[in-house]
């Protein structure tokens, strides 16, 4: 599965290391980054969120099928598999749209937390020669063994290039390489904050304890104010959740780099803003009209493409029934007049 990752976090690597190369700025260019991710993903959210449409308008009449049959229970599964088929729904129509942006988020994370192999592409077998050569030097086993051993190497580089040979004294990265590395390294600082030092061990001068406050804040309020726009109530385990995944975030974010806990920041920030404009344009009322403006405009083609058959002698029930009230407002017509004529006789 790992590999997996890495392989998307290699081919969004070029994208990430496209937006440095223009913009020499890893900050920017995490944004930039997190952009084009959120647009190529966005037809995937449009998806999911047609499925959450449908399934909240198939629950909504599968609550009134059950409430309907609810003393017999065979009744309402079958009444329930026939919606089913009419609404064209499947248990496992969202997952799709659900899973696919689930696996690039982790190949995003997997191009960050590994710069030289997927986001400058350099040989995997070159780069685990360098983390185990450096791995030896007493002091930097632990570091070097770590899931940022890569973040380190840039971070550090210049004071590592003497180390960073084979056993013939040879320099494991080309001058090329050693040119990208350098010119890479030289671009992780982003609004005072050294993006490749990690919060908890960083001074708090740094001010890169912000970076987790700020993964807890936005978290938070997206999801607030995501629920708001929904109509979810935020009860029991909800209430719970909305508070707990972000505090588990920041704790990340305080413990890893803080280019990853930037990423998320932006992602979360980015994040939100489709969600509002999915709510704006393509929420669940919105999809409901115009699936059924366009279920009443099939069903017109489908009845025009309907031989017409002259039926000699058939008269439709609307016209029988209007023949009939014809019939009653005439003799109730006849009544009246013949009343009237009675009164006057009468005087």
């Amino acid at each position: 599965m790992v590999d997996l990752f890495n392989l998307i976090g290699s081919l969004f690597g070029y994208i990430l290391w496209g937006a440095f190369y223009v913009v020499k700025n890893f900050g920017i260019a995490i944004i930039i980054f997190t952009l084009i991710v959120k647009l190529i993903l966005f037809p995937f959210s449009i998806k999911q969120q047609r499925s959450m449409a449908s399934n909240a308008r198939f629950q909504k009449k599968q609550r009134e099928i059950m409430e309907r049959y609810k003393n017999d229970r065979m009744r309402a599964q079958q009444e329930v598999s026939k919606l089913m088929a009419k609404e064209n729904v499947s248990p496992t129509a969202g997952c799709l749209p659900m899973i696919a942006p689930m696996l690039v988020m982790f190949g995003v994370y997997y191009s960050v937390i590994n710069p030289l192999t997927n986001t400058l592409h350099i040989a995997s077998g070159k780069v685990a020669s360098v983390l185990s050569s450096l791995s030896a030097i007493p002091g930097m086993g632990t570091t070097m063994n770590s899931s940022y051993g890569q973040i380190y190497i840039v971070k550090y580089f210049n004071a590592l290039q003497n180390y960073l040979v084979d056993g013939n004294g040879d320099l494991l990265f080309t001058s090329n390489e050693t040119e990208k590395i350098n010119e890479f390294a030289n671009g992780f600082n982003f609004l005072g904050w050294d993006l490749l030092a990690v919060p908890s061990s960083s001074s708090f001068t740094s001010f890169l304890w912000l970076i987790p406050v700020l993964c807890f804040l936005t978290s938070v309020l997206s999801m607030v104010i995501i629920q708001k726009m929904n109509g979810t109530p935020m009860k029991g385990c909800m209430f719970v959740f909305i508070f707990l995944m972000p505090l588990f975030s920041a704790w990340i974010a305080f413990n890893v780099p803080g280019a990853v806990g930037f990423y998320w920041i932006a992602s979360t920030v980015l994040g939100f803003v489709q969600s509002f404009l999915l709510n704006k344009f393509y929420n669940a009322s919105i999809i409901e009209a115009r699936d059924e403006a366009h279920r009443v405009v099939l069903r017109r083609q489908q009845e025009a493409e309907v031989e017409f058959i002259d039926a000699h002698g058939y008269i439709a029930p609307s016209e029988i029934v209007r023949a009939k009230n014809e019939e009653k407002e005439k003799a109730a017509g006849y009544a009246k007049k013949k009343n009237s004529k009675s009164k006057k006789s009468r005087r």
